[in-house]
């Protein structure tokens, strides 16, 4: 895995060997080129964050600080090991929690994030899951985006709370579901809406 652009492009990044499913280079590319400029300065929640590579090109790309949830040992090494390759420690937050138990401490810190990455294994329901207790919690900022990876039989509610989905691409196996945060007010109008990148 290489980052692939901003100023830490081309550094390569350390993998889990056959315990999780990085996500591959082609589909964090076109991740990054929906999203588009506009990244400086923004706060990153990375959960199931395995090797750190979304969160990592966020920062590399401008992304002011990031935040890191993971819980599994041997990715946490990993994690930490190449937030270390890449100097980021002060940029960098590593919570070793399980998904639920991190999202209850973040809105207890009252931590708000402009850009969310969600990244569970497949084939577990904890996309949707996820995007439950994101959007029971107020760690989003209005107008903020979450971005879930997820298996092409996963299936990721098209609106939940202030959360619209706004686009889905499919890479292969995988999808990627965009969404959008709306105020309270907004979310009737949002959700008939059409949206895209």
């Amino acid at each position: 895995m290489r980052i692939i652009a901003g100023r830490f492009r081309g550094r390569r990044l350390a993998g889990v060997r056959g315990r999780m499913r990085p996500t591959a280079d082609r589909v964090r590319e076109a991740i990054f080129n929906i999203l588009g400029p506009g990244l400086e300065e923004v706060r990153v929640l990375d959960l199931f964050a395995g090797t750190g590579a979304l969160g990592i090109e966020a920062l590399s790309r401008g992304a002011r600080q990031a935040v890191f949830v993971e819980h599994d040992s041997t990715a946490l090494q990993v994690l930490r090991k190449n937030l270390a390759s890449c100097g980021l420690g002060a940029a960098t937050q590593v919570l070793p929690l399980p998904v639920p138990r991190a999202l209850k401490q973040l809105a207890v810190q009252a931590q708000r994030f402009e850009l969310i990455f969600l990244d569970p294994p497949y084939g577990k329901g904890l996309a949707a899951q996820s995007l439950e207790l994101l959007a029971q919690r107020p760690l989003l900022r209005a107008g903020g985006r979450v971005v879930v990876e997820h298996g092409v039989h996963d299936l990721v509610p098209e609106h939940r709370g202030s959360l619209i989905q706004v686009d889905q691409r499919r890479y292969g196996d995988t999808r990627v579901s965009f969404y959008l945060s709306f105020r309270a007010g907004d979310v009737n109008q949002a959700a008939d809406k059409e949206y895209s990148y």
